[in-house]
């Protein structure tokens, strides 16, 4: 630890009973799951970033447990009853993060989900169109009745060109990440848990009462520790199975008169858009080439942009004069196991990651499991 430190900063700053590495929406959950169940806890979370890396600040903030066409996928990969659980856990983490923060605190909005399709998509959208009885059923008792229908009569108020058919989720919200993340963190700091920004772990070194957390801020000591930073998890833990995912966003200046509200699920999701303060927000393309986004550097891709800039030229705006104002990109981690990986990976050190592009839905509880997983512990 440099000398620079004083006596009270050693005794007072470094040694936690848990430290959780990443500040994103899991790992703020935990936190606060851990301090609200046991208040005496003396808990730190050290984020690498001046705000949050990853995606929890840099997502679309859509308030979603899945298009038809992204079930149908989930399905083939889970089974029936496997995706009526996943299904479940998003829609109840989604509850969880309203409950906790409220929805007026997070800007949530309830104005309804759409899955576009192309007039010349016809067997993927036949193949949707048939499949909405089957996912109403699925998700009656936990979501609601009739999630999904047949919404062709609202593509001519959408302005959208090239839509053959849409699919609607009458339940489908979206939220502001921004509000959500800062409540997320006020909450947090006022039970008590320190955050510590700019500060990244190199290293882990087990002990036999606890881990040593070394930084270049310092070295920290605790007894447990939980890993929540996603897809930057093999920078600490190299052998988990995480592959992951850049996704680039553009957003437009404000639109006057702008006809779109709701989220859009385009192309079976690999593309997403929505309005937010009178302006159009796409993300996506990471199908364009999927070895190009597994990487965890943010930044853009010539290839990504024109695509994004095209689908909102020629679909989604395809009679309005527009200008993007910026744009920015986030990682996120995916697995072939869609649910997330939540376990004490070695003695009294925990990971909860792999949220598999459904961080906001899924978040809430994946930080309240790796939780409640600790508290056994104790």
């Amino acid at each position: 630890m440099p000398t620079a430190f004083s006596y009270w900063e050693k005794e007072s700053f470094f040694t936690y009973d848990i430290i959780i590495i990443g500040s994103g929406i899991v790992g703020l959950n935990a936190a606060i799951q851990l301090k609200k169940t046991v208040p005496t806890l003396k808990i730190a979370i050290l984020e690498r970033g001046f705000l949050p890396s990853g995606a929890s600040t840099k997502n679309a903030g859509f308030a979603c447990f899945g298009s038809i066409s992204e079930l149908i996928e989930q399905e083939e990969c889970t089974g029936l009853d496997g995706l009526a659980l996943l299904i479940e856990k998003r829609w109840k983490g989604l509850i969880k993060l309203r409950c906790l923060l409220g929805d007026k605190t997070i800007d949530y909005q309830c104005l309804g989900g759409y899955e576009l399709f192309k007039i010349d998509d016809i067997f993927l959208a036949d193949t949707c169109v048939s499949k909405i009885e089957h996912f109403n059923r699925l998700i009656n008792d936990v979501v609601g009745a009739n999630a999904f229908g047949l919404a062709n009569t609202k593509i001519g108020s959408f302005g959208f060109g090239g839509i053959g058919t849409l699919i609607e989720n009458q339940y489908e919200a979206q939220i502001d990440s921004g509000k959500m993340m800062f409540a997320l963190i006020q909450y947090a700091q006022n039970l008590g848990i320190s955050i510590f920004n700019n500060c990244t772990v190199d290293e882990i070194q087990p002990e036999i009462s606890g881990s040593r957390l070394l930084t270049k801020n310092g070295n920290f000591f605790c007894k447990q520790v939980v890993i929540t930073t996603n897809a930057f998890i093999k920078d600490l833990l190299p052998d988990v199975d995480i592959t992951p995912g850049r996704g680039q966003v553009l957003i437009t200046k404000p639109l006057k008169d702008l006809k779109i509200a709701g989220t859009f699920h385009y192309d079976s999701g690999f593309y997403y858009f929505r309005n937010i303060n009178g302006r159009i927000l796409l993300g996506g393309g990471r199908n364009i080439d999927f070895k190009a986004e597994e990487t965890t550097e943010f930044g853009q891709t010539e290839a990504v942009q024109q695509a994004l800039e095209d689908l909102l030229k020629n679909v989604i705006l395809p009679k309005v004069n527009y200008e993007i104002d910026y744009r920015w990109s986030g990682i996120m981690a995916f697995g072939k196991i869609l649910e997330p990986l939540i376990e004490e990976i070695k003695p009294n050190i925990f990971c909860a990651t792999r949220c598999n592009g459904m961080g906001i839905a899924i978040g809430s509880q994946t930080g309240e499991d790796v939780a409640n997983l600790l508290l056994k512990r104790l």
